[in-house]
């Protein structure tokens, strides 16, 4: 409910009702449906119309042309904590989200398990769409559609508190493809995303539809799109459809190293290792594997000295390889570009620094084996140092820093006139090593103390150990 106030000499007053909440029906006993999110856009519209000068009729009018085309709802995965309360509600668990639900913890319109981004999307605007908004044209009030096909949209995502920007901007994007897919077919001009009417620390979002197709939409855009220096306003993405497509809903394609216009660079450099194609597939299969089955491990290592997303970051990485090694992305017709196209998997798929240093060392092992005159056994151990040494030089770290290089180094060293296998015994003692390290000199270990760091492994160098050990076992 917005009361709208004119000069204060005549105080005169006027009530505009906004019931956007699409989780009740608009005429639901004596108070109605609850004004929401919605009302935010209600607001904005009114303040704009009131600094252009309009007086109190029209300001009212224009408050209830907007406040009557819009539909919201809310979802939520767990309840707002209220201030103060003796208790908590705790009536969603971990695996059960809310639709519906009231700022103020309110039960909603029905339960259900986890959804999906898309799937949340599409129960909040088809909720919202069959909400409906009052036409009284011709003299008696009948509920139509809050939109449809072709209409111009404004849509609010709203934050309720406790949801990262993160998930709101898949969620919002979910939400525009859903109004913009062939099936609705609809234009979603301006995108607001933020926490414009929050729910304290509640873990969730609503969307608001706010309807531009009427006689009146050139003026509601214009009173949107108004200049506001609000704190809690934030300016819309203001899109048309006349612009060609939506740059940020645009996907980026992925850029393709030509295999075929360096071959020239490596053809004269010949491979003395017998069956190099088939043992190379089978080696990387078996690292990729071990990455993604010890995730949970890693990740457990790199939650006490780390940032929790070691284990993530591996797994990735390891899913990226066996589905370019399934897809034929892999080129293992050579070495030269077979470790350049893991370098590609790994540019492609793995996050943070770890992800760029390993990528580094593909790269480095591809361009050091591109300047061999044969590769045998020993140019590949020669290989893997070089590739180690590039970790160090751009890394900046060293043995004793406590990151994979505690692992690396060793098993390079051992590699050199040895086995894999024997590579990968000294990975693992050079690994277990970093358990027994009070100190981090690089990494997110670096910002821990000693305590925090005794007894629990560097995870970088745990799975250097893994991979080399499932090398090594092929």
């Amino acid at each position: 409910m917005a009361c709208l106030h004119a000069n204060a000499e005549d105080r005169k007053c006027q009530m505009v009702v906004v019931s956007d909440d699409a989780a009740l029906p608009r005429a639901k006993g004596i108070t109605g449906a609850r004004g929401v999110a919605g009302t935010v856009l209600v607001h904005k519209c009114a303040g704009a119309a009131a600094a252009k000068g309009m007086d109190l009729d029209a300001i009212v009018n224009i408050a209830k042309v907007a406040a009557a085309n819009m539909g919201s709802l809310g979802v939520a995965l767990d309840a707002v904590t209220i201030p103060g309360a003796s208790t908590t509600n705790d009536r969603l668990d971990a695996k059960t989200i809310e639709i519906g639900l009231g700022i103020h913890g309110e039960a909603g319109i029905r339960q259900s398990h986890l959804l999906s981004c898309d799937d949340i999307a599409k129960e909040l605007v088809t909720t919202i769409l069959d909400f409906g908004l009052i036409d009284n044209t011709s003299g008696e009030d009948k509920i139509v559609s809050t939109f449809k096909s072709g209409d111009e949209l404004a849509v609010m995502v709203n934050n309720l508190g406790g949801t990262s920007q993160f998930e709101m901007s898949i969620l919002t994007q979910s939400i525009v493809s859903l109004l913009e897919s062939s099936s609705m077919g609809c234009n979603v001009s301006r995108v607001y995303t933020g926490s414009f009417m929050t729910s304290f620390n509640m873990n969730g979002a609503s969307l608001t539809i706010l309807s531009l197709a009427g006689d009146r939409s050139a003026e509601l855009k214009e009173l949107l799109d108004a200049p506001s220096n609000s704190l809690a306003w934030s300016a819309a993405d203001v899109w048309n459809s006349n612009d060609g497509a939506r740059p940020s809903a645009t996907e980026m394609p992925e850029v393709e190293r030509p295999t075929g216009a360096s071959a020239a660079s490596y053809e004269n450099v010949k491979i003395s290792i017998e069956s190099f194609a088939e043992g190379s597939k089978s080696m990387l299969k078996a690292a990729a594997q071990t990455l993604i089955d010890n995730e949970s491990k890693l990740t457990e290592y790199d939650l006490i000295v780390g940032d929790g997303d070691c284990g993530l970051t591996m797994k990735r990485g390891g899913e990226e390889i066996l589905s370019r090694i399934e897809n034929g992305k892999i080129d293992f017709s050579h070495l030269v570009p077979m470790f350049s196209s893991l370098a590609d998997a790994v540019s492609m798929s793995m996050g943070g620094t770890s992800g760029i240093l390993i990528e580094l060392m593909f790269r480095k092992m591809s361009t050091f084996l591109n300047s061999c005159d044969n590769i045998d056994e020993k140019a590949m151990a020669l290989a893997f140092e070089e590739g180690v040494k590039a970790i160090s030089f751009y890394g900046g770290a060293s043995v004793g820093a406590r990151t994979m290089l505690d692992a690396l180094f060793p098993a390079a060293e051992a590699l050199i006139g040895s086995t894999i296998a024997d590579a990968a015994s000294a990975a693992k003692l050079g690994a277990d090593s970093t358990a027994r390290m009070d100190s981090a000199s690089a990494g997110r270990s670096n910002y821990l103390s000693a305590d925090a760091l005794s007894g629990t492994p560097d995870p970088g160098a745990v799975a250097a150990a893994l991979v080399l050990k499932a090398i090594g076992s092929v």
